[in-house]
C-alpha cells in the first residue's frame, strides 16, 4: 500500500470510529512501524486534519457543532476527579488541559474525556501510572478548553464550579 493510500485509509478509519485507536493498533494494521504511522498523523494534521492523540489513541475530532468555553480553575489533586465529574456530569467534553509554565510558555494535555467512561478510565489510568497531574506545576492552576451541547449546559457547568469553589 503506497503512503498516499495509507493516510487516506487512517483518516477514514478514525472518522468512522468514535473510540480512539492506538498508534500500534494503526501500525499492526497497515505493516509499518509506530513511527511511520506517527510521521503520517502529523502529515494528515498539516493537511488540515482535526486529528487529536489522547492517551488512548488517536481519534477523529468532529464535534464542530458543540459550544465551547475555557475555564480556568484551582484545586488540589484530590479534587482533580471531582472537578472533571461535573464537567462530565451536564455533558462536558473535557478537551484538554492547559497550565502556563514560567520557562516552557503554554503546555497542553489532551484529555478528551466524553462521558463517565472516559472519566473512569482516566482515574484508573492516572492511579495505575502514579503520575502527577500537570496543574502540580502551577501549584493548581490550570485552564480546560471544554464542550457541550448547548450555552445552558456550559453554563451550568460554570456555576457547579463555581459553587464548589474550582473557578478562579
Amino acid at each position: 500500500m503506497k503512503y498516499i493510500d495509507r493516510r487516506e485509509s487512517i483518516v477514514k478509519l478514525l472518522r468512522e470510529n468514535n473510540e480512539a485507536i492506538k498508534g500500534l493498533d494503526l501500525a499492526n494494521r497497515f505493516g509499518v512501524t509506530r513511527q511511520i504511522i506517527v510521521k503520517d498523523i502529523a502529515i494528515l494534521r498539516a493537511k488540515g486534519n482535526n486529528i487529536i492523540a489522547t492517551p488512548d489513541g488517536y481519534i477523529y475530532n468532529i464535534d464542530i457543532n458543540r459550544v465551547k468555553s475555557i475555564i480556568a480553575v484551582n484545586h488540589s489533586v484530590e479534587k482533580m476527579i471531582e472537578e472533571l465529574q461535573i464537567v462530565v456530569k451536564y455533558g462536558g467534553i473535557i478537551e484538554n488541559v492547559i497550565v502556563e509554565h514560567p520557562l516552557y510558555g503554554e503546555i497542553i494535555g489532551n484529555m478528551m474525556i466524553k462521558n463517565l467512561n472516559d472519566l473512569n478510565k482516566f482515574e484508573k489510568s492516572f492511579k495505575s501510572a502514579e503520575a502527577k497531574p500537570l496543574s502540580e506545576l502551577t501549584n493548581g492552576i490550570h485552564l480546560h478548553t471544554i464542550s457541550a451541547n448547548t450555552e445552558e449546559d456550559i453554563y451550568e457547568i460554570k456555576r457547579e464550579l463555581e459553587e464548589k469553589g474550582f473557578s478562579l
